[in-house]
């Protein structure tokens, strides 16, 4: 992608931000004709820089690792004896904070020459050495390259995992205890696994990648094959073959189960399943600067990197891409990674205005080429709801943050300022406070007891039920005798015969009711009653659950039959009211005959009826409707004349 042309771009760069320091530092002196001119200094440079966790920007210059607070100011200063790699950054410790007499240990791995050095800032002002030489490496006499690559640290394993080229990669303990190797061809079982094609010039050519959520690290050889590889051993989930892609790509693992895979030479994209391997989606985004250009995850799970064509792409883990920044794309270039805010949903993007762009495509490659730099325009927005917080220019209303801080004597990029700006947590980063107050984590490095006691009472609830309902079954006697199944076989069947019951009632009730001179309609409604109610009976004994309650008062009508006699009573749930129809079974309705009763909320029933003959009876409260109902028809059928 041009990398000489994207080189003479950096060097510009770096000298606008230079110049523009200078700039500032004279008109703070004056700047007077009289002033003698200040002596020429010269810069250093600074290496990839990271954010530690108590929010302090940490970077390697020379033979020193240097902590900058987030104004910019010296925090502290280690002499590590050993030039450090400036292209490898810093790595801390993972999620897992160290914790000493209730102060917070930081300790810092870094990569210089053919070491790795452990730095603990807290020592620096102690009589305890504040850097030691961790690991050494010993070149082989092979002649071959065997340079460290990368290094990551995953806290929740306490392991340290180191990749040197022609070697392999190797897993340290914290204490510096190897733990294992591994080297790109692998043997499964007599098979070999990786590197399938040549097996002499095959090894590690990235960085490890760990993926805390899914307890595995992602490393790629030179033939385009991606491994999946345990964090506690060795052992591999799956190898997946991306040559077709491409041989030279970045992971960034998200956290919804997708791994990003870039390939910056071809700008393409790939999702992949974080447990199968499988390819899930694959989209094409704007040229890319190179490999360095990192991905950069949020919480939110979207993916986002930045193109040469001024864009900032962004894409979900099912593989929707979004376009951002594009009303300025035609004189920009996006050369650098973004950089997540302290919320860990929105993003920092360092957008370079530039003249003279040009882009030419040959074959499956694009080439962009500019002239001369502006400015540098720094943006806050959030890829997940495309919104934009603030906007800021260098020149301009950021060049108060570095010219003002020790960091005027570094020789700085776009990096660097994005990094600082989100180690600085500004106030114009409003996000942070509003999004610290909808999502609130604990602290990294003591246990949430309060989680800890919510999980053991879900657990303690779920036992209880299971050993209620046990102890529900066992004293079954139906259920000792032919096994669960069948019981819940017999309930089941039971349940079907009520609800089809009840519908045959509800039929027979409406039939009813519309002529009450069909005593046979009326007799097999109260065999179905009958048949319902033993239905239930059986249900709330020997099949309940301990949840089948008998209905004892049934809604609706309710019509008794007596062979020679018919009898409908009505029931409500407020107020009880009785009505009872006589019908002589081998005649017309020659007798007319009604009674009522009525209930309050008094201790008694008063019914009174009118027939051929007038009678009064009072009626227990607590006896049923259905109770009412027979004892009214009996008093009846004495009483009229046949």
């Amino acid at each position: 992608m041009a990398m000489g042309v994207m080189w003479s771009l950096c060097l510009l760069v770096c000298s606008l931000i230079g110049a523009a320091r200078s700039e500032s530092r004279a008109l703070h002196t004056g700047g007077g004709a009289e002033n003698a001119p200040a002596p020429p200094r010269v810069a250093r440079a600074l290496s990839a820089p990271s954010i530690a966790h108590d929010g302090r920007l940490v970077a390697c210059s020379g033979k020193d690792l240097l902590g900058f607070e987030s104004n910019g100011s010296f925090a502290w200063i280690v002499p590590l004896g050993h030039t450090c790699n400036d292209s490898i950054g810093p790595v801390f410790q993972g999620e897992q904070v160290v914790q000493s007499n209730h102060v917070r240990v930081v300790q810092v791995y870094l990569v210089a020459e053919d070491k790795v050095i452990k730095v603990t800032p807290r020592n620096v002002h102690t009589s305890k050495p504040a850097s030691e030489v961790f690991f050494s490496h010993n070149a082989t006499s092979s002649g071959r390259s065997e340079e460290i690559i990368g290094l990551a640290v995953s806290g929740s394993y306490s392991s340290l995992f180191l990749t040197i080229r022609n070697r392999g990669l190797f897993a340290f303990s914290l204490r510096g205890e190897l733990q294992w190797s591994a080297g790109p061809a692998l043997d499964f079982f007599g098979y070999r696994l990786g590197c399938k094609r040549n097996v002499s010039g095959c090894y590690f050519d990235s960085a490890p990648v760990v993926d805390q959520c899914e307890g595995v690290l992602y490393i790629s050889n030179t033939e385009g094959q991606l491994y999946s590889l345990y964090i506690d051993n060795r052992g591999v989930r799956w190898i997946q073959d991306l040559s077709s892609h491409g041989k030279v790509m970045t992971v960034a693992p998200g956290n919804s189960g997708c791994l990003y895979t870039v390939f910056p030479r071809k700008s393409i994209v790939v999702g992949i399943n974080a447990s199968t391997g499988n390819i899930s989606w694959t989209q094409n985004t704007g040229p890319i600067s190179n490999e360095k250009n990192l991905p950069t995850v949020d919480s939110n799970g979207w993916m986002s990197i930045g193109s040469l064509d001024g864009a900032l792409y962004s894409i979900s883990p099912d593989g929707e891409m979004r376009k951002f920044l594009g009303e300025t794309a035609n004189g920009s270039v996006i050369h650098v990674g973004p950089v997540l805010d302290c919320s860990g949903l929105s993003m920092y993007v360092a957008k370079t205005i530039a003249e003279g762009k040009s882009i030419q495509t040959t074959g499956d490659y694009t080439y962009v080429s500019v002239k001369k730099p502006s400015f540098i325009l720094f943006t806050l927005l959030a890829p997940a709801t495309g919104t934009i917080y603030w906007t800021g220019e260098y020149p301009g209303e950021l060049s108060n943050l570095l010219s003002s801080s020790d960091l005027d004597d570094f020789t700085v990029d776009e990096t660097v300022v994005l990094t600082l700006l989100s180690a600085s947590r500004q106030k114009i980063a409003s996000t942070c406070r509003q999004a610290k107050a909808k999502f609130v984590q604990a602290d990294s490095g003591e246990p949430s007891y309060v989680l800890l006691l919510i999980f053991l009472l879900v657990v303690i609830v779920i036992e209880a039920v299971a050993i209620s309902l046990c102890c529900i079954f066992w004293a079954k006697k139906r259920l000792q005798g032919n096994g669960l199944q069948k019981f819940l076989e017999k309930r089941y069947s039971l349940h079907s015969k009520r609800r089809i019951l009840g519908k045959k009632i509800s039929e027979l009730e409406q039939k009813a009711a519309e002529d009450v001179s069909s005593n046979e309609a009326l007799g097999k409604l109260g065999e179905m009653v009958k048949a319902k109610e033993s239905v239930e009976r059986k249900l709330s004994g020997s099949y309940s659950l301990g949840r089948d309650e008998p209905s004892l008062q049934q809604q609706g009508s309710l019509p008794l039959y007596h062979g020679k006699y018919s009898s409908h009573s009505f029931h409500s749930s407020q107020k009880e009211s009785i009505t009872v129809f006589n019908v002589l079974s081998d005649t017309s309705t020659s007798g007319d005959g009604t009674s009522s009763c009525s209930s309050d909320d008094s201790d008694y029933e008063s019914c009174s009826g009118t027939s051929s003959g007038e009678m009064e009876l009072d009626v227990w409260p607590s006896r049923s409707a259905e109770e009412a109902g027979h004892s009214n028809t009996a008093n009846v059928e004495e009483e009229s004349p046949t």
